[in-house]
């Protein structure tokens, strides 16, 4: 029996150490793994762009083209992935009860092996009677979303699905988040003598426990139909230098959880309210904020066609999506934000960032026959 194009796609994909670099020191990147897309772009006829980013971290960008000018749709997906710390054999690939097991299998592999396999289809057969279909590879979405940056300064479309995974469901909102540091000021001192030392660590803990009130008080604001409420957690705490000395700095990082529309700055905003009202009960207390990174939430118009149209052509590969949110931030955003409406749509799994991650292989052929029907829908 003769393998489907798009599960060998996969399984090489999967067996590509493609960790990203800006996450894990020394980690090989996305260059290999874009050689093999690439590789399969060409051997479908598509028309391919390999162009670097950063150094050695190329997107891969192919085209179908209709026979006559129309809309423009896109496929976007990413081709990092997260580390692979306590995984055992992260790169070896393997399918047991229906489920391909590997480092990038769901997130998402599945995916881009998805959305290429639908290339290929609409390349092979008819293809599209208008309009062109693009097809992205991207890099850097685990860190900095390098590649969607590039893709959207030099590519448009007039509406796109993200292949991240979703249960096959349409996605139409996620979150998004902002980093924030702050450090909080000591005095060093031998341990000893607490008339000379200004304990740095003790004094984040006044925040923590403010920083505790405010996550309470975001939780209870009216929820988003879709995603909920925002949030924050308590990332990574350092400080101290031995244990006989009063520490004098103590450093803090926590992410802020956002909903689509709040604006850029917010959690910034509220730590340096927390810093302040600190102040204003010690005068001694001395700490300072900043930010450190940010991605906004989305959320396609309520009145586009498109999730409509995700969702008859998923409906003719055999499968009845809901709407629904998702929690973690996409690549979405960047496509949203540069004028091209988008969607997540994409095979079901378990495992993100986990020791075990599997796809479910029925799902990324159901993925893939969806979005060929997708592409001939919107293109006609």
């Amino acid at each position: 029996m003769v393998a489907d194009p798009a599960l060998t796609l996969l399984h090489d994909l999967v067996a590509i150490d493609s960790v990203n670099p800006s996450l894990v020191a020394g980690a090989r990147g996305e260059a290999e793994v874009a050689r093999r897309i690439a590789e399969e772009c060409v051997a479908a006829g598509l028309t391919v762009e390999v162009t670097d980013v950063a150094p050695g971290r190329p997107n891969v960008v192919a085209v179908v083209e209709g026979r006559a000018s129309g809309p423009a749709l896109m496929f976007c997906g990413h081709v990092d992935t997260v580390g692979v710390a306590r995984m055992t054999r992260p790169f070896e690939p393997v399918v047991r009860e229906g489920r391909l097991y590997g480092r990038g299998a769901l997130d998402m592999k599945g995916g881009v092996a998805a959305m290429l396999g639908a290339a290929r289809m609409l390349a092979a057969g008819e293809g599209l009677a208008r309009g062109r279909l693009i097809v992205a590879a991207v890099v850097d979405e685990e860190h900095g979303s390098l590649g969607a940056e590039a893709l959207v300064a030099r590519w448009r479309a007039d509406a796109a699905v993200v292949t991240e995974p979703t249960d096959l469901d349409i996605a139409v909102a996620h979150k998004g988040f902002q980093w924030v540091e702050i450090e909080t000021r000591g005095r060093a001192a031998h341990g000893s003598r607490p008339r000379e030392g200004r304990d740095a660590i003790v004094r984040m803990g006044r925040i923590l426990v403010r920083l505790e009130s405010l996550d309470r008080r975001l939780q209870r604001v009216p929820p988003h139909p879709l995603l909920g409420t925002p949030s924050l957690h308590a990332s990574l705490v350092s400080g101290g230098r031995e244990l006989s000395s009063y520490p004098d700095r103590c450093t803090l990082q926590l992410e802020r959880r956002t909903l689509p529309g709040e604006r850029p700055g917010i959690a910034l905003q509220e730590v340096e309210d927390l810093l302040e009202a600190a102040c204003r009960e010690d005068a001694e207390f001395e700490a300072v904020a900043r930010e450190l990174f940010g991605r906004g939430g989305y959320a396609i118009e309520p009145s586009h066609p498109l999730p409509d149209a995700v969702a008859r052509a998923a409906a003719s590969a055999g499968c009845a999506p809901k709407r629904v949110g998702m929690t973690f931030w996409t690549d979405a955003a960047i496509l949203g934000a540069a004028g091209i409406p988008s969607v997540l749509f994409g095979p079901g799994g378990a495992g993100l960032h986990g020791v075990e991650e599997y796809v479910n292989v029925q799902d990324v052929l159901t993925c893939r026959d969806a979005l060929v029907a997708l592409a001939r829908d919107f293109t006609r």
